[in-house]
């Protein structure tokens, strides 16, 4: 395109040289995009509102929290003896903790470990065993 034509061109776009129904029409483009640039706007603080309302109430929701009557329980060990006849299943029955433990296997396995068993059919009478526990009393 040639200067000329360029600078027809630009004539046309600017508003000096508009119509009067051009002039409200244009003025009504601006007014439209304004407009959907503060909805634009509003609907992005709404969204970060709402996202920051949900992330702090999962938070808050998701703390673990004690009450009052939480008692507070401390793990320990001791030795005993295997007596003649007693099993590991006998011996875990007698000093687990279910609410430390999913079950009697998970608790064998621990005892194995600590006292370097390969399985809990290794155990023989007058052995001596370390085993865990959880008490409340702190010592």
């Amino acid at each position: 395109m040639s200067k000329a034509l360029m600078a027809a061109a630009k004539m046309y776009d600017d508003p000096r040289f508009l119509s009067k129904s051009e002039i409200r029409i244009y003025k009504n483009k601006l007014r439209r995009q304004r407009i959907v640039r503060r909805q634009k706007l509003a609907l992005a603080l709404v969204a970060a509102v709402l996202v920051f309302t949900v992330s702090f109430l999962v938070s808050t929701l998701m703390l673990d929290a004690q009450d009052n009557t939480y008692t507070p329980e401390f793990k320990y060990y001791k030795e005993i003896t295997v007596h003649a006849g007693d099993t590991m299943w006998d011996i875990a029955n007698e000093h687990i903790s279910y609410d430390h433990y999913k079950n009697v296997d998970a608790y064998i396995s621990e005892v194995c470990s600590i006292n370097n068993l390969s399985d809990g059919d290794d155990i023989l009478a007058g052995e001596s065993l370390i085993i865990p526990y959880y008490s409340t009393d702190y010592k």
